[in-house]
């Protein structure tokens, strides 16, 4: 492809979109015409995956160029001004910047850090952010948020601290019942999904086996994933073991990988499923072998992209650490697990879980729920508990959730 500007654009410019991706950019047309080449790609990059992004970010894109399509030229030309002033060199203004929207990302991050521009960028960007920001305020989940996260699955005592940073944030339940634990919590998030039906708006992500399947409830697992993990370790050990290419030959490798190439869905009804979990191993550091990063980069993500109302994450061991070759290839005898370690990681992802949900809108109002499996430790936090406080009565998992939701 010759280089282009984006004045040049035609509706056979995306010809080799994703279909719904194709007629979101010929209906905006004039104004992808209008916007300038650094800002462009961007929004193509998004543009691209429309047909297998969560519901969550298909309206955001949507509001996104509603709202630009909505200025006027000035309005439009002082709003990306920042984006304007910034100098791009011949190979990014000459690059395929339509059909590899995320190739032209990457170059041009490294463009701006070496043509010491990247703080000009962000400035542009942050001011981009705060105008589209006041003129689309979040709305209000369809349902107050519900998180949970379950640690320590495997661990049968432990001198460890649990929960230090959630305990200021709510209750800390010293005397729960372990009885049925897992089976309420499940059965929570399944009622809710029930009762409030919607794409992507429930989650399971387990860091095992997953214990339930319920239509209502995305869920994910490691265990689930295994063929797939293990078809992209081969993939990525064939490429290390070449000797032809380094650490950036394969990240391309990975960044161009299909759903269908490790046995993801990628069509149908499953393809946003597919190609969200392709992004968790592919972009994830570790994903692939911890089971316990696996769970938090994926909670993290799941509540990034699509957003849900109740998400429920269980951590369960990961793999002791090994040397990096010998967990890549997957050719150890044995995988020796580390519950104690595995805790360790699961009670500080469950802060972060805390933290990203936190994020969302309607935050004030969203619950969370932190229990040690098996275990007679909980911490609740919710706008009808108060914070900083112990609790030594006798309580059932199923309980606690009635009070906090």
């Amino acid at each position: 492809m010759t280089a282009m500007l984006p004045a040049q654009l035609t509706p056979e410019s995306f010809r080799g979109y994703p279909p719904q991706a194709q007629r979101l950019c010929v209906q905006y047309l004039d104004l992808l015409r209008g916007l300038p080449l650094i800002v462009l790609p961007l929004l193509l990059r998004e543009a691209i995956a429309y047909d297998w992004r969560f519901p969550m970010e298909r309206l955001q894109l949507d509001q996104q160029l509603a709202y630009l399509n909505g200025l006027s030229k000035r309005q439009l030309d002082t709003l990306l001004a920042g984006f304007s002033q910034l100098a791009l060199n011949s190979e990014l203004s000459g690059s395929n910047w339509v059909d590899g929207p995320s190739l032209f990302i990457e170059q041009l991050t490294s463009h701006l850090w070496g043509t010491h521009q990247m703080d000009s960028f962000r400035k542009a960007a942050q001011d981009y952010a705060a105008a589209w920001q006041a003129a689309n305020p979040p709305s209000p989940p369809q349902l107050p948020r519900l998180g949970i996260v379950i640690v320590g699955q495997g661990i049968a005592t432990t001198e460890y601290p649990l929960f230090r940073k959630l305990r200021p944030k709510g209750v800390y339940f010293t005397s729960v019942s372990a009885q049925d634990g897992l089976e309420a919590l499940l059965t929570a998030v399944a009622a809710r999904a029930s009762a409030h039906p919607f794409p992507y708006g429930h989650w399971y992500i387990d860091g095992g086996v997953a214990s339930v399947s319920n239509p209502a409830v995305t869920t994910i697992s490691y265990a689930g994933l295994e063929g797939s993990r293990t078809a992209l370790l081969n993939r990525m050990q064939s490429v290390i073991e070449s000797g032809s290419a380094g650490p950036e030959a394969l990240r391309t490798v990975l960044a161009q990988m299909k759903p269908q190439d490790i046995g993801l869905a990628a069509d149908g009804e499953r393809a946003a499923l597919g190609h969200f979990q392709l992004s968790l191993l592919t972009e994830g550091s570790g994903t692939q072998i911890f089971s316990t990063t696996f769970v938090q980069w994926a909670a993290r993500e799941a509540l990034r992209r699509a957003e849900p109302v109740t998400i429920l994450v269980r951590f369960a061991p990961r793999q002791r650490q090994q040397p990096m070759n010998e967990l890549l290839s997957g050719k150890h005898a044995s995988t020796e697990l580390d519950p104690e370690g595995s805790l360790i990681d699961a009670d500080m992802a469950a802060y972060y879980t805390w933290l990203n949900q936190q994020r969302l809108s309607g935050a004030e109002q969203a619950s969370f729920l932190v229990w040690f499996e098996g275990h007679n430790q909980a911490v609740a936090i919710s706008p009808s508990l108060p914070r900083e406080t112990v609790s030594p009565t006798p309580a059932t998992l199923k309980q606690i959730l009635t009070w906090i939701t």
